[in-house]
């Protein structure tokens, strides 16, 4: 098999419910494969892989994580371990030469993810986290759209919002409200998504200061179940906003406001559909005479996929893979860069909360 067929083999480190729509998506995607998988123990790794249709005679399966990034034919892992976890493992995973596919919030604080993204760039690991919807086609027509300066002009304000309100289970018990394991709560889960979508449309420029909203709701344990944050950018005078729950109904909205357009999807992180999705764009807008109506309305734009954008974002990682691999190629450095900010603004509204909803200077 040549090197353009051979495919990158990944292993899972843990199998939390996300890992059941990536391991979907390493199958599907064409450059890829599930080659091994490990839980805490055998058997929940076994019961995972029969219960999703993963087991065959080809898929390794271990019974601890130390394992399988012992297994020197794993090219790659997809690591869904709780926030809490992520420093020591995948700073052994980067040790072990194996680039790394990491769960959001990628870590607690921005001075652990500087040491995993240490370990990556020595050991010449290719650093990606798991946010799907930027691999999407349509989030790159969203972006050709927006830096049409005459189509949308400056950006001028955005508005993202992550929520949803999955019961009093998921309060009790999920790995999200429990302090030593996701102590970020729904800022780090959610908020990520709104963070990094603002990030996006200002093309990954920090903001001069980041104010949390007084809205912040905690549960008994101290984690962070609703919040609010602004950030604004001086040298630009654009302004966003963004809010995240675990107790208000699904919201995946964002919309980003030009000087001369607006950019409308209510399904960001999540398309409504795999086979396409879409959002509403409106340039020149103008009220006609008598302001009895619009001279225009919102286009909706639509956009086709192949794949599920789980799906294509497991063919850009392995395809950055395969170039280190065999074309002696460099990690790519966006990835790593996009993480990064993001985790920085997500510190600064944690910081503005802890000190009253004061301004953080970035």
């Amino acid at each position: 098999m040549s090197n353009d067929e051979t495919p990158i083999r990944f292993g899972i480190i843990g199998c939390a419910e996300i890992a059941r729509k990536i391991s979907r998506a390493i199958n599907l995607s064409p450059n890829s494969t599930l080659y091994a998988l490990a839980s805490r123990s055998i058997e929940k790794a076994h019961n995972f892989a029969i219960q999703n249709n993963l087991f065959s005679d080809s898929l390794k399966i271990y019974g601890n994580y130390s394992e399988i990034l012992d297994d020197p034919f794993v090219d790659a892992v997809y690591m869904p371990l709780p926030t809490t976890f992520h420093l020591h493992w995948a700073i052994l995973a980067a040790e072990k030469k194996k680039h790394l596919l990491l769960e959001k919030p990628t870590a607690l604080n921005v001075e652990e993810l500087d040491k995993i993204l240490d370990v990556c760039d020595k050991n010449g690991v290719q650093f990606m986290d798991a946010s799907m919807w930027y691999h999407h086609p349509r989030t790159g027509k969203m972006k050709e759209m927006i830096l049409d300066s005459k189509l949308f002009g400056q950006v001028k304000a955005i508005h993202s919002s992550s929520s949803y309100a999955p019961g009093l289970e998921f309060l009790e018990n999920n790995i999200r409200v429990k302090p030593d394991l996701d102590a970020l709560g729904a800022l780090g889960d959610a908020g990520w998504y709104c963070i990094g979508a603002i990030l996006w449309a200002m093309n990954q420029t920090l903001p001069t200061t980041v104010t949390a909203l007084p809205n912040v709701a905690r549960n008994s344990a101290g984690v962070i179940l609703t919040c609010s944050a602004s950030l604004y950018w001086e040298k630009e005078e654009t302004v966003a906003t963004f809010y995240c729950s675990f107790i208000a109904h699904e919201t995946m909205d964002l919309r980003v406001y030009g000087s001369n357009g607006t950019c409308y999807l209510y399904d960001f992180i999540l398309p409504f559909g795999e086979d396409s999705a879409s959002f509403n764009f409106t340039s020149g807008a103008k009220f006609v005479d008598l302001h009895i109506g619009w001279n225009v309305k919102p286009h909706v734009v639509e956009v086709t996929s192949q794949l599920p954008q789980e799906g294509y974002m497991i063919q850009e990682f392995a395809s950055l893979v395969k170039a280190i691999k065999f074309s002696r190629s460099k990690p790519e450095s966006k990835w790593p860069h996009t993480s990064r900010i993001t985790q920085l603004v997500l510190d600064a509204v944690n910081k503005s909360i802890d000190t009253g909803f004061q301004p953080v200077h970035m």
